[in-house]
């Protein structure tokens, strides 16, 4: 098997995984990045996401194969920033989190979209998460934590 090599929360790794393996397996079970959820195992519901080169990617749906020499950035790695911090700031003033199974990937949506746009009125940051699914809130809850988020980390991203 071909060493597949990337980095990961900006560590350098590598892993003798099958390259046609899901990146979600490898992320969970090799490296234990559990912020990175299964939902619907098609790409559909944003519970896996993950930064690949800055951009957001469904880990569910990825080939470890498909990862030779990127950086990848988890749930876990976000949250351990200045700006992760203030993303999970402005999701609990805004009582945005309910069961949260989706809060992972829509922290990974977040700080997405705040790299690109540091203040986005509504409909951008509904476009931004438009990608995850969350069963509980109706999303407005999570749009105010988005909002509060970006005024915390305001000159971060």
């Amino acid at each position: 098997m071909r060493e597949t090599r990337f980095t990961l929360n900006g560590k350098p790794v590598s892993t003798n995984a099958h390259p046609m393996t899901r990146l979600i397996d490898v992320l969970r079970d090799e490296f234990r990045m559990t912020g990175v959820k299964e939902g619907c195992g098609e790409g559909e519901c944003g519970a896996c996401s993950i930064l690949k080169d800055g951009r957001i990617v469904n880990a569910c749906i990825l080939a470890i194969g498909m990862i030779e020499g990127c950086v990848l950035e988890t749930p876990e790695g976000i949250a351990g920033t200045d700006r992760g911090r203030a993303i999970n700031e402005g999701y609990a003033e805004a009582g945005a989190v309910q069961c949260g199974f989706c809060m992972t990937g829509m922290a990974v949506a977040t700080e997405a979209l705040l790299r690109q746009n540091p203040v986005p009125d509504e409909d951008e940051i509904r476009a931004a998460i438009s990608g995850n699914l969350c069963r509980c809130t109706g999303y407005a809850m999570i749009v105010d934590g988005i909002k509060r988020a970006a005024t915390k980390g305001s000159g971060l991203w």
